[in-house]
């Protein structure tokens, strides 16, 4: 039981990152439907850093480890998810099309750029696996019998910074303002361009985060030939039932968190065990639950009046 809960929690963790940083995209009025290419560009950039760290600076202490792994894969999530912006938001392109791209592109970029790395340092070695073993044990830590992990740490400030920054700020309730009249935000001196790249850089940076936690969380290496397996879709599922609210979207996640860790420790439950069922059944278990619960509750759902829609100075 108490491994379920660990694994739930962190697989939440990666859910809540990645839905909010979906939450103020949309937010902003962009649909990022590119959150899977940033999740895996932003797993790529802690990968490399903590192999790094293992090789260069073994001696490193545990607070440098995880500042430094955060801040690489948050600014390779902005980096990633400044070409949506520039696509959807200075040449307004088709966010559905750009977003579907930019999925595609992360993959296959992160394949590429890690074969290349570990072909150079090894002319036999063509896999596209990035090793953090030593790394990895920085984020970890025990109270009593349970084992936490930083990112959770880092997850719930966030969360509270996202609930106070949305709704107790300026720029939180401007930047809601651009997502439904962006024409009405404009007319009071709100530059709706900004604010909308903003959004997308915002959920950049927690795509990019959510992406590291990811492929952190039950091994200690990682072959990007698979991506990320459909978390960012999973959170956008996530956002979506969470009606585009920080502590909804908490909740929302914890349930999906929940049939995901299943996955991991199903062969501790006896009667899980009995039912004989393949592995596969529990790994598609909470995208099924996603189906479910969007078939039931999609035409309850309220997303902000102009997201997807290229903005037009000119028009009112």
């Amino acid at each position: 039981m108490t491994l379920l809960i660990e694994y739930t929690l962190l697989y939440a963790s990666v859910l809540i990152l990645v839905a909010l940083g979906g939450c103020f995209s949309e937010h902003s009025g962009v649909i990022n439907l590119g959150l899977e290419g940033i999740m895996v560009i932003g797993a790529l950039g802690g990968a490399l850093t903590m192999s790094t760290i293992a090789q260069s600076f073994p001696g490193a202490s545990a607070l440098v480890i995880v500042l430094v792994v955060i801040a690489v894969s948050v600014l390779f999530g902005v980096a990633y998810s400044s070409l949506l912006a520039v696509a959807c938001i200075n040449f307004k392109g088709d966010q559905t099309i750009v977003g579907t791209a930019l999925n595609i592109l992360g993959t296959a970029l992160a394949t590429v750029i890690v074969k290349a790395i570990n072909t150079a340092a090894n002319p036999d070695n063509v896999s596209s696996v990035v090793k953090y073993i030593q790394p990895k044990k920085a984020f970890q830590f025990n109270i009593g019998n349970f084992e936490f992990n930083w990112f959770m740490v880092v997850t719930i400030i966030v969360l509270v910074c996202a609930y106070i920054v949305l709704y107790k700020t300026k720029f939180g309730l401007r930047m809601m303002a651009c997502g439904e009249h962006p024409q009405a935000a404009d007319s009071v001196g709100i530059n709706v361009y900004k604010m909308r790249w903003a959004g997308v850089l915002i959920s950049g940076a927690l795509g990019g985060l959510g992406g590291i936690v990811y492929i952190t969380a039950g091994v200690s290496e990682w072959k990007f030939e698979y991506g990320v397996a459909g978390f960012g879709f999973l959170a956008l599922a996530v956002m979506i039932f969470g009606q585009w609210k920080p502590q909804r979207i908490a909740l929302a996640a914890l349930l999906f968190g929940l049939f995901r860790a299943l996955s991991n420790v199903y062969t501790g439950f006896d009667f899980m065990v009995s039912l004989n069922l393949p592995s596969g059944v529990y790994n598609m278990m909470p995208y099924i639950i996603s189906l479910i619960v969007l078939a039931l509750t999609s035409k309850k759902s309220r997303a902000p009046k102009a997201e997807g829609i290229p903005y037009d100075k000119g028009q009112r």
